[in-house]
């Protein structure tokens, strides 16, 4: 596994940051932090699943810049 770190917006609070963690961590990721105040989303997970993580936040209305 992976550290990664992704500038995430529209996040806009505890709701939307649980509601990335869970996401990623169906995906695999491991030792997920979303911050809504510092446009955050930081994890471990295989390299070949970035892709997947990405898609999944834009699924769920955010945006990864």
């Amino acid at each position: 596994m992976k550290k990664f770190s992704l500038k995430v917006t529209g996040m806009s609070c505890g709701h939307c940051e649980l509601a990335v963690k869970n996401a990623l961590e169906d995906l695999g990721a491991a030792h997920v932090s979303a911050s809504y105040e510092n446009n955050l989303v930081e994890f471990e997970i295989e390299e070949s699943k970035l892709d997947a993580v990405k898609a999944e936040i834009t699924e769920l209305s955010y945006t990864v810049a």
